[in-house]
């Protein structure tokens, strides 16, 4: 191995060693159960809650008691998508997404068509935006609920959501944005957002795994997914992972002060590499919008070779990098996120996603540059698409 560089932090990112440190007495010390009624409990439930305004004051205005820790933004997106919709189901049972959705979303929308709900899906155009008129021309009388990502973590693109928002709030429906690709990342502020709820996840942001949450607007309605208990005020019951929920806290508070200056050196790390890619690997495509994107992300399709060998051959020179949402990266089928975009399955197979962070130097971006055309065409050598491709372009 030649070289060691971690460019997959939307799969996960690091714990911080201050966010390390303020989880370590809960896992022994601290041990109380946050719901007894003794000076153990005590101290676990008042850093729940500290924790709980940490976590809100990251996404502006939110209040502390509107946040539902859960374990991770998979389930903040399956609690909100049929929590919402069901608890609003007497009002109506149509659900409108967009096709770029996470599939936890996706996925809980199709769990709602078997309680006999309809769901509508809008589409996105080439650089992955959902244009909030298709949203506006989806909207129905029985309009209950709309989901849509304020980033997508596959390919970068930040949404339009402000806009949007307001075209479902004038049909009187519930807004959802699924935030945890651009939670710590980007300023959120769910009043300037016009969002009704707002999933969010720790571990995008150097907190732990494990870790998510829910905003939810006071005074909307949710039904809990699980019976039990009535701990987050009823809404998600089961003991609290208080380690892990210190630990989102910490992180954002963190994140809050320190996001600025993120961005910056994100947005430096991640241009260089787009242009490094893109001028020295022929035949490839950067995905995703070309400016309203993440800071910190950079995903191309790399035509005639198959994404998976790319990314074994990189792993094998040290370089970690994603064909996509590490939830579906090992499913070896082409993105659902691209062929949406209007990509063709071949040039979907060869998908990268990089995503920087804040172990991420210049060195780094200028290994991977040199790294991999030699790979690249290595690939393509083998291909049967490459030697297809230089068969046409030689006129024979």
């Amino acid at each position: 191995m030649t070289g060691r560089v971690y460019l997959d932090y939307a799969a996960t990112t690091p714990v911080l060693p201050e966010v390390l440190q303020a989880m370590l007495p809960y896992f022994n010390e601290v041990y109380g159960n946050p719901l007894s009624i003794h000076a153990w409990g005590d101290r676990a439930r008042q850093a729940i809650e500290e924790a709980r305004a940490k976590t809100a004051s990251l996404i502006g205005v939110a209040r502390p008691e509107e946040i539902i820790f859960t374990s991770s933004g998979t389930e903040s997106n399956n609690m909100a998508i049929k929590g919402l919709a069901l608890g609003r189901q007497d009002k109506g049972k149509h659900v409108i997404v967009s096709e770029i959705e996470h599939f936890s979303v996706l996925h809980s929308a199709r769990t709602l068509q078997k309680s006999g709900f309809e769901v509508t899906t809008v589409p996105v155009d080439r650089n992955g935006v959902v244009n909030p008129d298709d949203v506006a021309r989806s909207l129905r009388k029985d309009t209950v609920l709309v989901s849509v990502m304020h980033a997508n973590g596959e390919v970068g693109t930040i949404q339009p959501i402000k806009e949007i928002a307001g075209k479902v709030r004038e049909a009187g429906a519930l807004f959802h944005t699924d935030a945890v690709a651009s939670t710590g990342i980007l300023p959120v502020n769910v009043a300037e957002l016009g969002v009704d709820a707002l999933s969010m996840a720790a571990n995008q942001f150097y907190g732990p795994k494990g870790a998510g949450a829910l905003w939810v607007r006071r005074g909307v309605r949710l039904l809990p997914l699980m019976d039990g208990g009535v701990q987050e005020d009823g809404r998600r019951p089961g003991t609290e992972n208080v380690p892990a929920i210190v630990g989102m806290g910490k992180a954002a508070e963190i994140a809050r002060i320190e996001m600025t200056e993120r961005a910056a050196k994100f947005t430096a790390l991640r241009d260089r590499l787009i242009q490094g890619v893109l001028g020295k690997v022929p035949y490839t495509i950067l995905t995703g919008h070309p400016t309203q994107r993440l800071p910190n992300h950079a995903s191309f399709c790399v035509e005639f070779i198959e994404g998976e060998a790319m990314l074994m051959l990189l792993s094998s020179q040290g370089v970690a990098v994603s064909s996509g949402s590490a939830c579906t990266s090992r499913a070896l089928k082409a993105s659902h996120v691209l062929i949406a975009m209007g990509l063709s399955h071949e040039i979907a197979q060869g998908s990268l996603m990089c995503t920087v962070g804040i172990g991420t130097t210049e060195a780094d971006i200028d290994y991977v540059v040199e790294t991999l055309p030699p790979i690249v065409g290595r690939l393509r050598e083998m291909s049967p698409l490459w030697a297809k491709h230089l068969k046409q372009g030689k006129g024979e």
